[in-house]
Parts: structure tokens; C-alpha cells; sequence
């Protein structure tokens, strides 16, 4: 068997003190996570992310540097994840579109309210990148290099 991790983007969207988080539905239970998808082949990071947060929110997410990198392995079912966290706002919503399916709706929620949600959040990725965009991190997303051939 050939282990391969999961490749992901993740749109951490903050205006003023409130961050953007769907409210989906993952095997039957309601979660609350970031906007936040796999990788598909033939886009860059930055397209990924950009694509998720729009079918998954509506908004049209604008990065502006990368969050971080992490890894977690999600104990329940042993699956890696490597996650590209990328820090932004939205702009240009549109509030007719409709939103992947499992999502049922979107919030703007402060650190606070997030923290309220602790047990109901998609996996631990996403209280820790609200904590570490609080702590000011942020790189820049020249970090990424697509190489063509």
C-alpha cells in the first residue's frame, strides 16, 4: 500500500475581529472549519484556495500571505492532511450563488466565539490558525513556486 497524504488549502478570511467559517454537514454532523478544500490537479495553491472559498462561501477570497503549513493526522481514521493556510479578505460576494454541497452556512465569528465552538470544529487545524493569525504570523506567498516545465 502507498501512503499519500492530502494535499489542502484553507482560506482564513478575517475582516476587523471576525474570521469567515462555513457551518457544514461531514458524516453526519454539523462542523464548523475554515473554507477549505483539496488541491486538483493542474491548479496552483493560490488557485485552490481562491476556488474553495468562492464554492464554499460565496466570497471571493484575496490572499495576502501564507498562514503556515501544517500536518495533522486525524486520529479517527489515520488519513494525513498537509494544509496550506492562507491569510486574506473577501470582497465581491454574491449572495444568490449556491454553495457546495454539505455547506449550510457561512459566519463571521470573533476568536471568542470560535474558541465557544471548540468541540464541534472540523479538526484542531482550525483554532490554530486563528491563534496564529492573532500571534501576527503571516509569510510571504512568494514562498510558493509553481515550476512549469
Amino acid at each position: 500500500m502507498i501512503w499519500k497524504p492530502h494535499v489542502t488549502v484553507a482560506a482564513l478570511a478575517r475582516h476587523e475581529d471576525r474570521f469567515l467559517l462555513v457551518e457544514e454537514r461531514v458524516d453526519g454532523r454539523i462542523r464548523f472549519n475554515q473554507p477549505a478544500g483539496h488541491l486538483e490537479d493542474g491548479e496552483s495553491l493560490l488557485q485552490a484556495v481562491v476556488r474553495e472559498c468562492r464554492e464554499e462561501t460565496a466570497w471571493l477570497f484575496r490572499p495576502q500571505g501564507l498562514l503556515g503549513v501544517y500536518r495533522w493526522r486525524n486520529p479517527a481514521n489515520g488519513s494525513t492532511f498537509v494544509r496550506f493556510t492562507f491569510i486574506g479578505d473577501c470582497t465581491d460576494h454574491r449572495p444568490d450563488q449556491a454553495l457546495d454541497a454539505g455547506i449550510l452556512a457561512t459566519h463571521w465569528l470573533t476568536a471568542g466565539e470560535i474558541r465557544e465552538r471548540a468541540g464541534r470544529l472540523r479538526s484542531p487545524l482550525v483554532l490554530r490558525a486563528v491563534q496564529d493569525a492573532l500571534d501576527g504570523r503571516r509569510y510571504p506567498v512568494e514562498l510558493l513556486v509553481d515550476v512549469e516545465s
